[in-house]
């Protein structure tokens, strides 16, 4: 429900934080006039789907994750009252500057969208299933004494380099009454250069618009083909990726990935009826007689479908190497980037981190095929664990938090933006069958898998026996709390660029730049941060944003140039100029 990003320097659980606030607010504290939670079987069942639905996405009952705890709320002090009306609508409680509000708020970094929408009844009903939930503390198997309070001390550097941005065009506003987070206007998250020139922009809550000669226009609506899209719960749900076939002006083939209601029809990958799922991803291709045509005028066929733990970390890249021939070995073979779904923090560590299962992992599978399980696409001869029993044939790649985005260098590397737990974002050179850290690692440092997954601690003395691939880029939560990849300057606009590495961050909307030599190295890269310029005055994406996230996205045309998303408001920049700082 709610979508708190946390601090890596603030820990403290919503209990305490409420319980904390309590000594100088003691109207809002439980007494004998307070509702009682409800305790019937039908309501806490209830309570449960909803929760699954709306929540789960951001909450557990074992610890922190991208929003608090929320085990023994009801229990603590706290009125039920005041936990409903702040479900009902938390900007209020911001408004008027009440205290628990602002603390949380300061310690999360974002305030908590209005569920507004929900019925009393229904509210009732969370309440109910949240109130059975008690506090555990979590079992360290780690010396919490070694933990790692900041992993990076060091603020990253500024560059001597200032960029200029140029808005290049405004998306058509998605909000829709009772979805919408924090003010956004859009949820726009991936571009991608057409075919036939311009660019394509996909909007989560439903739409993929083609822009052209300075034109927007809807090119697929998901929400009109998929009788049962969903995008709900929040954060990275509803129509997720798309990607064209390299011979689209040929073939008419278009792939996209969509969320659908939990296990809605039976899924080619699942696990146990006993772990909760929350929503489906579904790979589909579309093939259009037209391919000129606008909007998209077809037909569409499911290549498979995937149940979710959480509505988080869930299939948010679909891509083809942009560099492959042909003739080459990669040419036409579609790479999948999936998220854990939440289940190391929702208390199933054992559905990642292996060639077994696979969440946390990337897949590589040729949509022509049709030598898969269900008949519906191919497993390439190559692929890592063709050959492996009990393995999942379509893995690439394991070991991700949230594979967010992959791009490969000219030179043939192949790098994936993964979105960290409680301290780290990084970048990795990924490795052809090779485990990469997540969930016994986050970034170049050890985590507790079992228990508190929010400490970070140095790697063990013997860790090269483990053959885990660490990033090449990696920065922690002082500068920015999700990574949001990026890719090498392929254009000619910007001299400056030439050899290096543009990404940036998701939520604080910072640029950085770094050498693609040291990334093909595999070693850490240095980082420095770029200046940001709009309208002839240096400013920063945060503060134009108004907002405590700025929500950044970053995109290359054909030709090789840059361009910067603010999911917030819609709007596109293109990266027009680079020049050293006086």
């Amino acid at each position: 429900m709610t979508r708190f990003f946390l601090s890596s320097k603030r820990t403290r659980t919503i209990s305490s934080l409420l319980l904390f606030a309590l000594t100088a607010f003691t109207s809002c504290t439980k007494n004998k006039d307070d509702a009682p939670y409800l305790s019937s079987a039908e309501a806490i069942h209830q309570g449960e789907a909803l929760f699954e639905k709306h929540c789960s996405a951001c909450h557990n009952f074992r610890l922190d994750g991208i929003g608090p705890n929320l085990a023994g709320v009801t229990h603590d002090t706290l009125s039920k009252a005041w936990i409903a009306g702040f479900i009902n609508n938390s900007q209020s409680y911001m408004d008027r500057k009440e205290f628990r509000a602002l603390d949380m708020k300061e310690n999360f970094k974002v305030t908590m969208p209005s569920f507004a929408h929900l019925k009393a009844d229904e509210v009732d009903n969370l309440l109910a299933y949240i109130n059975t939930k008690h506090k555990r503390l979590p079992v360290n198997h780690y010396d919490t004494l070694t933990a790692i309070k900041d992993p990076f001390p060091d603020s990253i550097p500024m560059a001597d380099l200032r960029v200029d941005l140029e808005l290049i065009t405004q998306m058509p506003a998605s909000t829709r009454k009772g979805v919408t987070f924090e003010g956004l206007q859009t949820r726009i998250t991936k571009f991608q250069s057409a075919p036939r020139g311009g660019f394509y922009v996909v909007d989560l809550r439903g739409t993929l618009y083609l822009v052209e000669n300075g034109k927007t226009q809807p090119y697929l609506d998901m929400t009109k083909e998929k009788p049962a899209f969903v995008s709900e719960p929040g954060m990275a749900t509803g129509f997720g990726s798309f990607a064209f076939h390299p011979e689209f002006n040929a073939n008419g083939l278009l792939y996209t990935a969509h969320t659908e209601p939990p296990r809605s029809k039976p899924a080619d990958f699942t696990f146990a009826d006993s772990i909760p799922s929350t929503v489906q991803w579904v790979v589909t291709e579309w093939k259009t007689t037209t391919p000129d045509k606008v909007p998209f005028s077809g037909t569409s066929r499911e290549i498979f479908r995937a149940e979710m733990v959480t509505g988080m970390h869930g299939m948010q890249e679909l891509t083809f190497n942009p560099n492959a021939k042909p003739k080459d070995e990669d040419y036409g073979l579609l790479y999948i980037g999936i998220g854990d779904a939440g289940c190391v923090e929702h208390g199933f560590p054992f559905l990642v981190g292996n060639e077994r299962c696979y969440l946390g992992s990337i897949f590589r599978i040729d949509p022509l095929g049709t030598n898969s399980k269900n008949g519906h696409y191919g497993i390439p001869a190559s692929n890592p664990f063709v050959k492996e029993d009990g393995a999942v044939k379509e893995i690439f790649a394991y070991g991700f938090r949230n594979p967010h985005r992959l791009t490969w260098l000219r030179s043939g590397e192949m790098l994936a933006g993964n979105i960290g737990q409680h301290h780290v974002e990084a970048v990795y050179r990924v490795q052809k069958g090779k485990n990469h850290g997540w969930p016994i690692r986050e970034g170049s440092f050890a985590i507790d898998t079992e228990g508190d997954i929010n400490r970070a601690y140095p790697l063990p003395a013997n860790d090269s026996i483990n053959g885990l691939v660490y990033p090449v880029v990696q920065y922690d939560h002082d500068e920015g709390f999700a990574m949001v990849g990026g890719f090498e300057y392929t254009g000619k606009a910007i001299p400056a660029f030439a050899g290096k590495y543009i990404l940036g961050d998701i939520a604080k909307g910072k640029l950085f730049i770094t050498d693609v030599a040291q990334l093909r190295n595999a070693k850490l890269a240095d980082l420095h941060r770029l200046h940001v310029r709009l309208n002839g005055k240096e400013t920063t994406l945060l503060s134009r944003s108004g907002l405590s996230r700025v929500d950044m996205r970053l995109g290359r045309d054909a030709q090789g140039e840059l361009y910067v998303l603010t999911k917030y408001d819609g709007k596109i920049y293109k990266i027009v100029k680079a020049e050293k700082v006086k």
